[in-house]
């Protein structure tokens, strides 16, 4: 690729004009390019993808704990998982034209996540290059913003309890757990009841062998009430 073609290219992917370039070339040799500096050292994209990997979990991290202010740790976990996983971070890297600024591969065959391997090298090419904030404002604009769905991936989630707690808060709205352990006298085991209660009125109840369980059978039977309302 010339230099003056990659250059455009990476512009047009930034969103910015990029200060140290050689970190941006690094970032789009895979090691399967085989290629080396003057001294005989092998260059490739590995380090910057350890260090982008380590960026980006701290990104994503951050934009999720400020879309859900109240949000449930599991659910903002689950999600951070889900959006950084390699496969979902290979979609990610052609969304945003990823695959024209790889350098090719000469020598044998590519790695299995060549696109997501090069965005968390490019992650950690813009930090090296401007800092944590320009990194997170790139990912969050260029990103998160544009290309990921928060709204599916919470639909996805079975965590009922963790889905009508971003449902209120969405809906400004107060919501209470109320649970109860019971011992039932032909079981040995107690049981628990829990109501959903959502500004004042009752949503949902749930029964279970634990108070967990129980909460997320009420919570999935409010999600159902409130849907059909």
């Amino acid at each position: 690729m010339k230099r003056q073609g990659f250059y455009l290219n990476l512009v047009r992917v930034l969103g910015f004009l990029p200060g140290k370039l050689s970190y941006y070339q690094l970032a789009f040799l895979p090691k399967s390019a085989l290629q080396k500096d003057d001294s005989g050292l092998q260059l490739n994209n590995e380090r910057l993808e350890y260090l982008g990997d380590a960026i980006l979990d701290a990104i994503v991290a951050d934009y999720l704990f400020r879309q859900f202010p109240e949000g449930d740790e599991g659910l903002m976990t689950k999600l951070r998982s889900r959006i950084v996983k390699r496969k979902n971070l290979d979609y990610l890297a052609t969304k945003i034209n990823i695959p024209s600024l790889i350098q090719p591969s000469i020598h044998g065959l590519p790695s299995k996540h060549l696109y997501g391997n090069a965005l968390e090298a490019l992650v950690g090419a813009i930090y090296l290059d401007k800092g944590y904030r320009k990194t997170r404002r790139f990912f969050d604009r260029k990103i998160m913003k544009k290309h990921v769905d928060l709204t599916q991936l919470v639909k996805k989630d079975p965590d009922y309890k963790s889905r009508i707690i971003e449902w209120s808060q969405k809906k400004r709205v107060e919501i209470i757990f109320s649970t109860r352990e019971e011992h039932p006298s032909d079981r040995k085991a107690p049981s628990f009841i829990s109501h959903v209660l959502i500004d004042g009125s009752n949503q949902g109840k749930g029964h279970g062998g634990s108070k967990k369980e129980a909460e997320q059978q009420a919570a999935k039977a409010a999600l159902k009430n409130i849907h059909s309302i």
